[in-house]
């Protein structure tokens, strides 16, 4: 299940955290909030930033000899 999640601290500061997402689709979809908020102070990614939506391996075997 993909997942916005905003904190609003004390200090007024707010924290957008993605979950679900795969690649850069998370950044993509949480675009209208940092549109809204205004700048954005840091960007801490995680692994999941670094998947692909569909990983596809495809494998063929040659016929080298003969």
């Amino acid at each position: 299940m993909k997942q916005i999640i905003i904190d609003v601290l004390d200090s007024g500061e707010i924290k957008i955290e993605t979950r679900g997402f795969k690649g850069k689709s998370c950044i993509e979809e949480s675009q209208f909030l940092k549109d809204l908020l205004g700048e954005e102070k840091a960007r801490n990614l995680v692994p999941a930033y670094y998947q692909t939506k569909n990983k596809v391996v495809i494998r063929k075997h040659l016929p080298l000899c003969g």
